[in-house]
């Protein structure tokens, strides 16, 4: 099941992608329906079943093409959204750091969202716009101190997002990466979040790319995670309660342009496409920032 959040009649709606090229708006849909994916996730099979019986005939006019529809974030604002650092083994060679002997973890917050075919900036404050293809994890049920052996019975979905890092502003104070991974609209998030059932177990393997003005700048696999899908989850939740809507982002592979001579920096005019088979391509123009 293929599930996205698109703007009709002014108003954020859940679209459900059928595979025919069309998004079927739910709210047109099917009026009385879940208002959003998260609803449609906390739901479980029963109501995600009742969503695609509803949509297999969709009515007049309650599709718009994928190509036209406007895109919001699968989920606009996410309740928690961690992320992973150094976790492709590759990407920590080519950074000059250890293998971490246990995650690396960060967090974003939601200023930094982006959808599918919208605008990431470069800000007015550095060039250093570096490109970071991620799978993301959508958590679909509330859980905590999750057993390893279980931790992918609560994940919702997965999608595509650009951790867009501000290179030299997450060298400041000796490392830490908060400040450069926080600047207003560089988190590329979409276009659409994908039940776990069409995809392999944890999301791997899966091969994950970017591209920038077509050129292939990242090309590797999800199976060269350090810590995988269901370790990463086990651990966050041993210290929260991870709620339905709540997202994980585990980690880039090597190509990043910090680890290039020269480095590429992204710059306006650009375009950036992060690709993971059987997911998708989040699309995003590079435009100069505030």
């Amino acid at each position: 099941m293929r599930l996205c959040t698109i703007v009709s009649g002014g108003k954020p709606a859940v679209g459900v992608k059928m595979g025919d090229g069309k998004v079927v708006d739910l709210s047109k849909q099917m009026p009385r329906g879940p208002k959003s994916v998260v609803e449609i996730l906390t739901g479980g099979k029963k109501v995600q079943q009742a969503v695609l019986k509803a949509c297999a005939k969709p009515k007049a006019g309650a599709t718009v093409s994928e190509k036209s529809a406007k895109y919001l974030p699968p989920i606009p604002a996410p309740g928690k959204i961690l992320c992973i650092g150094l976790n492709y083994r590759k990407h920590a060679e080519e950074t000059g750091n250890p293998i971490p002997p246990y995650p690396v973890v960060f967090c974003r917050f939601n200023n930094t969202l982006t959808p599918h075919n919208g605008k990431m900036p470069v800000p007015s404050h550095s060039p250093q716009l570096d490109w970071e293809a991620e799978l993301t994890i959508v958590i679909g049920k509330k859980c905590r101190n999750v057993p390893k052996e279980k931790a992918l019975s609560v994940i919702g979905g997965y999608a595509c997002f650009n951790d867009g890092s501000v290179r030299d502003w997450q060298r400041k104070s000796g490392g830490q990466f908060t400040l450069g991974k926080n600047f207003d609209g560089t988190g590329g998030f979409g276009p659409d979040l994908v039940t776990p059932d069409e995809l392999p177990p944890g999301g791997s393997p899966l091969r994950i790319m970017t591209r920038v003005n077509g050129e292939i700048m990242q090309d590797s696999n999800t199976d060269d995670l350090i810590f995988d899908v269901p370790t990463l989850v086990h651990e966050l939740s041993k210290v929260m309660t991870l709620d339905p809507g709540d997202i994980i982002i585990t980690g880039t592979p090597s190509g990043v342009a910090m680890a290039r001579d020269p480095q590429p920096w992204l710059k306006a005019g650009d375009v950036c496409e992060v690709e993971i088979e059987k997911i998708g391509v989040l699309r995003n123009n590079i435009v100069q920032g505030a």
